[in-house]
């Protein structure tokens, strides 16, 4: 399994009304390190050909991070299907390694062109393995 990490440090504008991270934080977290793995790991082609869209989102909010806290961010692919695949992402602090957020995302790949969905090929998914 090809897994991506990254960490960040919680300020100011993360916080809500409650100076924990606001929930729409994590999601647009969530999107960031998706999209930097897909970068890092497919090639420029493969980018250029195909593009991908969230169906779904699934998740579960843990723990709550406050101001200036570590957050280690990892994602990775658990399943792929069709044009279909289940991205995993886990935020945890960083220091005491507690689990803040695990989310489970349901992509769909889409020609780039038509944005049409197609089957995953088998040289994407063996990136992600």
């Amino acid at each position: 399994m090809n897994s991506f990490h990254k960490e960040i440090t919680v300020s100011v504008d993360d916080l809500d009304d409650l100076n924990h991270v606001n929930n729409v934080r994590y999601v647009q977290w969530i999107q960031d390190i998706s999209k930097e793995h897909w970068q890092a790991s497919a090639s420029s082609l493969m980018q250029d050909q195909v593009i991908w869209v969230v169906l779904s989102h699934h998740i579960e909010y843990k723990r709550a991070a406050i101001l200036n806290d570590p957050i280690k961010i990892s994602t990775y692919i658990d399943s792929s299907s069709g044009a279909k695949s289940i991205r995993i992402v886990e935020m945890k602090h960083a220091t005491t390694n507690k689990l803040l957020v695990k989310s489970s995302t349901e992509w769909c790949l889409l020609e780039s062109k038509s944005y049409r969905p197609i089957r995953i090929p088998d040289d994407i998914k063996e990136i992600f393995l």
